[in-house]
């Protein structure tokens, strides 16, 4: 029983003092997905989904819930945020040649058909895409494909 109290003692300690050890927050006041609406023009359906369900993790700038300050979920979803950015960050669209815009957008819509985004940890807080919001999503990002080739 000592022990077991000494090790649940230990760990107490240990995540006590992780709340002192913050991740850099992903946040800017610049408007970050300017560029990228600019040039791919979503209707205001697809916008409000992308700005829900995408740019947290996709973008330069995410709006943190209030559990992101507890360790160690804080650093869980700096992991999820900095991988999401690491994969399609479209605060960098701007930057990216025709041909990886075209492969970004393509890899959005495989994604999205095949439902690995958004990510299951991100639905179970925020809700899944529904049907017609898949669709919707699909239907844009197909439609910019097209546009990006035909430049």
């Amino acid at each position: 029983m000592k022990l077991v109290k000494r090790i649940l003692s230990i760990a107490l300690l240990a995540l006590l003092l992780l709340q002192f050890w913050r991740p850099e927050k992903n946040t800017s006041t610049e408007n970050v997905v300017f560029d990228f609406e600019q040039e791919t023009r979503p209707s205001k359906e697809v916008a409000t989904i992308l700005e829900k369900k995408c740019y947290d993790c996709h973008s330069n700038n995410t709006v943190y819930p209030w559990y992101a300050e507890v360790a160690p979920i804080s650093l869980w979803i700096d992991g999820h945020v900095e991988e999401g950015k690491e994969h399609f960050n479209v605060s960098d669209w701007a930057s990216w040649s025709l041909k990886k815009k075209d492969h970004k957008m393509d890899e959005l819509v495989e994604e999205v058909e095949e439902g690995h985004m958004p990510e299951d940890s991100y639905t179970w807080m925020h809700g899944n895409l529904t049907e017609a919001e898949k669709a919707k999503l699909i239907a844009w990002g197909e439609k910019v494909r097209s546009e990006l080739n035909a430049d």
